[in-house]
């Protein structure tokens, strides 16, 4: 009797250690499972990135540039470096093969009025979570009603705020035109952008803006409008500078 209970508590003992090794088996592959599945779904969810759209005129489109992409395609090149996830939206596209995303809002010959009477269906449209905006030569060199630039550039940013109040917006003070004259009224109208913006934050509405005149010298503009590439790229840098807090 003696004997055969000892086999009993024997065998009792083997089959409670295999339980317990099929159980911490089961644990760990479980687990392992889990860790494998977040690591194929993190890609997938950095995949589309920080949704920008760069919003302006014929400077945004990238005319004069010689790949056609403007400031946007030295500043992807920005963001590969730094490995940061970021998607271009809008409705138009402009830019070499080289440039993963071509899409844009700029509109060759666009002023202030004609942006503001479409960006609400751009913003619905693409939801972006950052605006890059650059407007404003136009209505000097058309010479439309230029001292209300200033309030039209305004209420554009009211209305871009009012429609995605979650997203921020960069504004810059346009770069600079060959013609004296004309460059003389970009200056002017410079000069109230730091104000305006400052009377919006002061509402919390997230503006700001970024100097582009003086970061692009009239050497390095191609038609005495639109910048050259050495132009473009000293854009993009200031864009890239203003976004990195953002990213």
């Amino acid at each position: 009797m003696h004997y055969t209970n000892r086999n009993s508590s024997g065998a009792l003992f083997h089959r409670s250690v295999s339980l317990i090794i099929l159980l911490t088996l089961s644990l760990f592959l479980a687990s392992c499972v889990k860790a494998t599945m977040g690591l194929a779904a993190k890609p997938i969810l950095a995949q589309s990135g920080t949704k920008i759209m760069p919003l302006g005129d014929s400077i945004t489109f990238g005319i004069r540039s010689s790949s056609g992409g403007g400031y946007r395609l030295p500043l992807w090149d920005e963001f590969a470096a730094a490995h940061l996830r970021v998607t271009f939206v809008g409705s138009r596209n402009s830019g070499p093969n080289s440039l993963p995303d071509t899409a844009n809002e700029g509109h060759p010959g666009w002023r202030i009025d004609q942006i503001s009477t479409h960006v609400v269906v751009w913003l619905e449209k693409y939801q972006p979570q950052i605006i890059l905006l650059q407007i404003g030569t136009n209505d000097i060199i058309q010479n439309y009603h230029v001292a209300t630039a200033p309030q039209r550039l305004q209420s554009l940013l009211v209305l871009i705020t009012a429609t995605l109040p979650a997203a921020s917006v960069i504004v810059a003070q346009v770069t600079p035109l060959g013609n004296p004259r004309l460059n003389a009224e970009i200056i002017a109208y410079n000069h109230t952008i730091p104000a305006i913006v400052s009377r919006l934050r002061a509402q919390g509405r997230h503006v700001r803006y970024v100097d582009m005149y003086d970061a692009v010298p009239r050497g390095d503009l191609r038609d005495r409008i639109h910048p050259d590439d050495q132009g473009y790229a000293l854009m993009a840098a200031v864009w890239y500078n203003a976004l990195q807090p953002l990213l």
